[in-house]
């Protein structure tokens, strides 16, 4: 089972990303769950959304509290809370982020074996005009893990935004895909 925990503030679609994410594996025939964690959130605040992915079926009805793959969507988190707390040995932590990625592993607690960079802030403004990153993030999930392809990725996004807003959501992940710098550590 690959369990992946996402990171975000209210607002920028961590929930929705994990949701996107169980579907684009779906769409590959996996088994999967996705689920927020909500305590007194608001707009702004930290928000933990999760997805587990199998071959088989799911029967865990936890948090996860140790991910295979951490996803940071807002930097600023690396800040104040600790992402990579429980990440498995052998872990990866993909991050939008514009910091080198000295920068970045100086912020984490834990060393993974795997961290992944792409300014997913700068494709969404480019492309949505809008600093929404769950989309973007995604192509950077798919590059880094291979835990699903681009193209159930950009399938699922199309699904959960119609018309013009798909499209264009579907090729910030492309981008975001494409610029995604992984660094085996």
């Amino acid at each position: 089972m690959i369990e992946i925990r996402f990171h975000g503030r209210g607002g920028q679609g961590a929930v929705t990303a994990a949701n996107i994410l169980a579907s684009a594996a779906f769409k590959q025939g996996k088994y999967v769950q996705a689920f927020p964690f909500f305590g007194v959130e608001r707009r702004g605040a930290p928000v933990t959304a999760f997805t587990r992915i199998d071959d088989k079926p799911i029967r865990i009805k936890t948090q996860i509290y140790e991910p295979d793959i951490v996803v940071v969507l807002d930097p600023s988190l690396l800040d104040t809370v600790d992402v990579t707390a429980g990440l498995k040995d052998g872990g990866t932590v993909i991050v939008n982020t514009e910091k080198s990625k000295d920068e970045v592993l100086a912020k984490l607690k834990k060393k993974p074996a795997k961290l992944a960079l792409v300014d997913a802030t700068t494709i969404a403004l480019d492309i949505l005009g809008l600093p929404i990153t769950n989309t973007a993030i995604l192509g950077a999930v798919a590059k880094a893990t291979g835990v699903v392809e681009l193209k159930y990725v950009q399938e699922a996004i199309k699904e959960t935004f119609s018309g013009t807003l798909g499209e264009k959501n579907a090729k910030a992940a492309e981008e975001a895909f494409n610029k995604t710098v992984v660094y085996e550590l």
